[in-house]
């Protein structure tokens, strides 16, 4: 089956709805205490499977999507985007939930929520895993036990991210259009009446839901077998899986598009490839030490998620393959940056 809708561009995938994933390279966290938010390292390059149908393995082929190239423990997030409308996306890591921790499923719930709704949430780092908190990205080999996937179903089948993207229900999106054109006339005649002297002076406006992405997060700113990687999880960091405050009834009840993201080690990227994968990230304690920016993100108006057991429960990385002694030092306060209230060719989908 194809969807022609899901899209690359660059190393963004595109879903339906204009709603665009980037995933984004970053410093692992120490597995104890709790951290800010981690800087991105740049993008990791995507490519689609069905371009080296050649090099694959057949499992791919059959289940479609995109791949990346991701070193052993090294960590990651998913920067959300481009939304111009409400948007409700799935995150599966194994085909688990990383919001409730539940199997995948074709339709959205609420009994626990097994999605985050865009524009409001701009990023995802890791699992929801406890209250105000997430558990990191970290990727690992399938087979040890050691993925989410392989701590919450016993088993390791399918491993990679899995992403599900579902618009509005068509009733809703007519009205949020409307209230949209009614809100934009209003400030326009907000705009050219103030001052009194027939002059325009912009007005800020609070942004709509469905108004820009989210803060950016970046240094100053913010043909056989293949090793099959999946995502196990890291160092706990302070950040909110929001509560959707719209009720299920108001999401489609079918998804709009939907992708499979398999992870591909170095070395297999470039047999399967041809191309070198980028370097291996930045040592995490001379970023700190040249005293670069970490992140800390608070929206005032969301409702925080709570975790399920499911999710809270789950081991880090470190715990089943041991410590790796990677050195680590301390962010400074001031290395701390508080974030504000904030077409290429179709993707091949398959059975999965």
């Amino acid at each position: 089956m194809t969807d022609s809708t899901v899209r690359i561009e660059g190393n963004t995938l595109c879903l339906p709805g204009e709603v665009r994933v980037r995933f984004i390279r970053t410093l692992r966290l120490p597995e104890k205490g709790t951290h800010a938010l981690p800087p991105g390292l740049g993008e990791f390059p995507i490519r689609r499977v069905e371009d080296y149908a050649g090099t694959v393995p057949a499992e791919w082929r059959a289940r479609g999507g995109v791949m990346l190239p991701v070193y052993l423990r090294e960590a990651m997030w998913l920067s959300f985007g481009g939304t111009a409308e409400p948007a409700a996306l799935q995150v599966g890591v194994g085909k688990v939930c990383a919001v409730s921790g539940k199997p995948w499923s074709s339709r959205l719930g609420r009994d626990p929520q097994n999605y985050v709704v865009l524009p409001r949430q701009p990023w995802l780092d890791g699992i929801n895993s406890g209250k105000g908190t997430v558990r990191q990205f970290v990727a690992v080999p399938l087979g040890l036990g050691a993925t989410v996937e392989g701590q919450v179903t016993g088993e390791e089948v399918w491993g990679g991210v899995q992403l599900q993207s579902f618009p509005l229900s068509e009733g809703d999106l007519r009205a949020w259009r409307e209230a949209e054109r009614r809100r934009a006339a209003a400030h326009r005649e907000m705009t050219v009446s103030v001052g009194g002297y027939g002059a325009a002076f912009p007005m800020a406006a609070a942004p709509a839901f469905g108004g820009a992405p989210g803060p950016a997060r970046a240094p100053g700113g913010r043909a056989g077998s293949a090793p099959a990687m999946g995502l196990g999880v890291g160092g706990s960091m302070r950040q909110e899986v929001y509560e959707d405050d719209r009720p299920l009834k108001g999401w489609a009840e079918e998804p709009a598009g939907r992708v499979f993201v398999h992870l591909v080690t170095p070395p297999e990227w470039r047999r399967i490839t041809g191309e070198a994968p980028p370097p291996s990230p930045v040592n995490r304690a001379a970023y700190t030490r040249a005293g670069l920016p970490w992140f800390d993100y608070y929206d005032q108006d969301a409702t925080d998620l709570s975790p399920t057991d499911t999710l809270s429960s789950v081991q880090s990385v470190g715990d089943w393959l041991g410590d790796d002694h990677e050195p680590w030092q301390q962010p400074s306060p001031d290395q701390v940056k508080p974030l504000g209230d904030a077409p290429g060719k179709p993707v091949e989908d398959g059975d999965w």
